[in-house]
C-alpha cells in the first residue's frame, strides 16, 4: 500500500512563506508522479505543482509561478516533496493535499491521481 506522509503548513500573513513536504513510500514503480493540491472552500480541487521522477519534469499552475518552488529528496525506496511558498496570498488559503499516480504527469487532472494524503491546512490573513 503506497503511503503518503504530509507535513508543514499553518497560518501566516501575506507576503510570509511555509514549506510542505509530502513524503511517499511503497510506490510499485521508481517512476511515478507526485503533485500538490488545493481546495478552498466552495471550489473544486486544483493542482498546484507536480513533478514525475522519472525525468525530473515539473509543472506548475500559472498562479502560483515565481512564487512556489518544488525540491525533491530521494533516499532508497522514499521520495520527499517539499514545496516552498513564498510571497503567499490570502487566495492561496485552501487544504492542500499531496497525491501520485503514475503517469502521464499531470496535476491540471486530479481526478486521475490515486493515492492521496490526508491534506494539511494553509491560511494566509491578510
Amino acid at each position: 500500500q503506497v503511503q503518503l506522509v504530509e507535513s508543514g503548513g499553518g497560518s501566516v500573513q501575506a507576503g510570509g512563506s511555509l514549506r510542505l513536504s509530502c513524503s511517499v513510500s511503497r510506490y510499485t514503480s521508481s517512476r511515478y508522479c507526485m503533485g500538490w493540491f488545493r481546495q478552498a472552500p466552495g471550489k473544486e480541487r486544483e493542482g498546484v505543482v507536480g513533478f514525475y521522477t522519472g525525468n525530473g519534469a515539473t509543472y506548475y499552475a500559472d498562479s502560483v509561478k515565481g512564487r512556489f518552488q518544488i525540491t525533491i529528496s530521494q533516499d532508497n525506496a522514499k521520495n520527499t516533496l517539499y514545496l516552498q511558498m513564498n510571497s503567499l496570498k490570502p487566495e492561496d488559503t485552501a487544504m492542500y493535499y499531496c497525491a501520485t499516480r503514475a503517469t502521464p504527469c499531470d496535476p491540471s487532472r486530479p481526478a486521475d491521481f490515486g493515492y492521496w494524503g490526508q491534506g494539511t491546512q494553509v491560511t494566509v490573513s491578510s
